[in-house]
């Protein structure tokens, strides 16, 4: 079986713990190439993943690798530059989560997408949770008719990570860029991924960098400047050019019960992702009924599966195009500005 050759840039946690351990699951494709900046960390994790070879530099290895494809593992500000080099070789790209820092990259980024006619994929792992695809048929299949409300959490009491993540200058925010993403993009695709007109948001940093004994942190890699200069914290609106809205949290420190949930309300029936409730009516009677699924389906698996099934068969149109990307990073953007400017923020003007 042929098998799709990808080269994965960065070596940090995402790379280690998410993507390089389903590639070793995956049978239509294999990572042959690790890039990274340090050079050590990048030929450690190529050892111990029996990857042969090794560069510091994505210019070095889209000339020299035998690859077909990128898989982009990096800090947030790298997304943009490593996507266009890699689209201008004419190499095909997954990116990790977010597209970009900010609408403008992003922007450059899907320039380069279709000036060069690569496939692209936005790696969301959440797209492929049996929860999420289970949600998604009945959508499909009209049962929950018109969908025209969601609310979306995801809530930590105290869960910030450290180094990276926290500079604005390297992470481009907080948890609604960071964590956010997840439940805004799941409620976002089980809504049908409908146009995003306006936003109103407030984003927060009150608790900071807290001092709070016997909890964890996801130890992010430093970072240059290394400091701590964005939310902890956000809440707002989207509403949607079909009338529908979708309120949603995030947060990495606030003082409230830590909860992640999804809730989608339709004409003919609503669901709860957490756990998976499909709320309707039978026989002219309230129905409320729990399914069950695989709660331990690998999601990066099938989502790298499916990226190199893509590729490898000619399909352009992934599960997360660029188009979609984007519009989520003008959602991500909006949620900004309007904080920033107190107000709120209409799409395209």
């Amino acid at each position: 079986m042929e098998k799709l050759r990808i080269g994965v840039v960065g070596a940090g946690n995402i790379a280690r713990h998410g993507h390089l351990p389903a590639y070793k699951q995956c049978s239509n494709c294999v990572p042959v190439a690790v890039c990274d900046l340090d050079l050590d960390r990048a030929k450690q994790l190529a050892a111990d993943f029996g990857i042969e070879e090794v560069y510091s530099s994505v210019e070095e290895m889209l000339e020299k690798a035998n690859i077909d494809a990128v898989d982009i593992c990096t800090w947030n500000n790298a997304h943009a530059p490593v996507l266009i080099a890699a689209a201008n070789a004419g190499k095909h790209v997954m990116c990790e989560k977010p597209l970009a820092m900010n609408l403008s990259d992003a922007l450059l980024m899907e320039k380069a997408v279709k000036d060069n006619d690569i496939i692209f994929f936005l790696a969301v792992p959440s797209r492929f949770g049996y929860e999420n695809m289970y949600a998604r048929d009945l959508l499909e299949r009209g049962e929950l008719g018109e969908v025209y409300y969601a609310k979306t959490s995801n809530i930590r009491r105290r869960g910030t990570p450290t180094g990276w993540f926290t500079d604005k200058k390297t992470s481009g925010g907080g948890p609604v860029i960071d964590i956010g993403i997840h439940r805004i993009d799941a409620a976002w695709y089980l809504m049908g991924n409908p146009k995003p007109v306006r936003v109103s948001a407030n984003v927060f940093n009150k608790i900071g960098d807290y001092q709070t004994k016997g909890v964890g942190r996801w130890q992010g890699t430093p970072c240059p400047d290394n400091k701590f200069d964005c939310e902890d914290s956000g809440a707002g609106s989207i509403h949607f050019e079909n009338g529908a809205v979708m309120l949603f949290e995030a947060s990495w420190a606030i003082n409230a019960p830590e909860k992640s949930e999804t809730l989608i309300c339709g004409t003919k029936a609503g669901l709860s992702l957490e756990p998976l409730t499909v709320y309707g009516e039978r026989n002219e009677y309230l129905s409320t009924d729990k399914i069950t699924v695989n709660p331990a389906n690998d999601k990066f698996k099938l989502e790298i599966e499916h990226f190199a099934d893509c590729v490898l068969n000619g399909i352009k149109e992934t599960k997360y195009p660029i188009e979609q990307a984007v519009d989520m990073q003008r959602m991500l953007q909006a949620i900004y500005d309007s904080a920033e400017q107190g107000k709120e923020i209409v799409l395209g003007e």
